[in-house]
């Protein structure tokens, strides 16, 4: 299984399209991994082929996470990816459309890193993007793998 620094868990192709844009005028679009949903998120850690079942497997950077998706949503899978030793320390970026109090401190209560309304400006939205990357990728110093 390939490595990605990056695992964005979105189901709304456009925010998608946005994101992969943004990391691609950074030359860093090759490092990320989309998945349409949580169900989909839970089974690329933690299926029968997922990447702690894969030896030599490496842990993502960052979870940019949406908090609404399909079949599981975000507050289930950052439940879900919290509860394992193995995941824990995993960085989790809430990247939501929602600016609602409860969403936000169901997240934190969750074990969110960080929670970022995602603005409607497309601008503002590619610049986010790009701050995330920057502060969660390549300056922050995770504790799980020393490879980083």
């Amino acid at each position: 299984m390939k490595h990605f620094d990056v695992i964005i868990v979105e189901d709304n192709r456009h925010d998608v399209e946005m994101i992969l844009d943004t990391l691609a005028d950074k030359g860093i679009h090759e490092e990320a991994h989309t998945l349409a949903n949580g169900e989909e998120a839970i089974d690329f850690f933690f299926g029968a082929q997922g990447c702690l079942q894969q030896t030599g497997a490496r842990l993502p950077k960052l979870v940019l996470l949406d908090l609404k998706l399909p079949k599981v949503n975000g507050i289930e899978f950052l439940r879900r990816i919290r509860s394992d030793e193995r995941t824990r320390h995993v960085p989790v970026v809430i990247f939501s459309s929602s600016n609602e109090t409860k969403d936000r401190q169901d997240c934190y209560a969750a074990g969110a890193n960080s929670y970022i309304v995602k603005p409607l400006d497309g601008d503002r939205f590619s610049a986010y993007v790009a701050d995330i990357w920057s502060y969660w990728v390549l300056m922050n110093k995770t504790s799980y793998n020393e490879n980083y």
